[in-house]
């Protein structure tokens, strides 16, 4: 499984190892990842995916299954990263339909110590600085000087 692989990778370099995982007992595998010398870990892969074409009876994709995106698979991937930052000390970079400042707040509330931009670029190959500037705005109403400060700080 991934520790075995993170045991067998640790060994070989010296650069950080960010492990991109897959949306499956995040907990656990995280925990097991960190043992194991992970530098970070980056939540969630897409999740996958089916969609038919039903006057075909063929799949609507290459191949029957795909990954799924975007901001459908956003609110999925909040749960997963407050799941995981709770879990590990090692930092957790949220990703999942980051298509606004607001989504990537969300992150950064759940425990994210870094936020990634995705399938946004294919939609506004700048939206990315839009995404910063918007986070920025958003982390100078929370009162705050550094959004540090606001990593985990979801309250329950």
């Amino acid at each position: 499984g991934a520790a075995e692989v993170m045991r067998a990778c640790r060994p070989i370099t010296k650069r950080p190892l960010l492990v991109k995982m897959a949306p499956v007992r995040l907990p656990e595998i995280a925990r097991a990842l960190e043992a194991e010398g992970a530098d970070g870990l980056t939540v969630i892969n897409s999740i996958p995916g089916m969609a038919i074409d039903v006057h075909t009876r063929r799949s609507k994709l290459s191949k029957p299954t795909g990954g799924l995106s975007g901001p459908l698979l956003h609110p999925i991937a909040v749960r997963m990263v407050w799941e995981v930052a709770r879990a590990v000390d090692i930092p957790v970079c949220g990703v999942g339909g980051v298509m606004t400042g607001e989504d990537a707040a969300e992150f950064i509330l759940a425990g994210a110590t870094a936020v990634s931009v995705g399938m946004s670029n294919f939609v506004d190959p700048a939206s990315s600085v839009r995404i910063l500037e918007e986070l920025e705005a958003w982390a100078e109403s929370q009162g705050v000087s550094d959004i540090n400060e606001l990593i985990g700080a979801l309250e329950c």
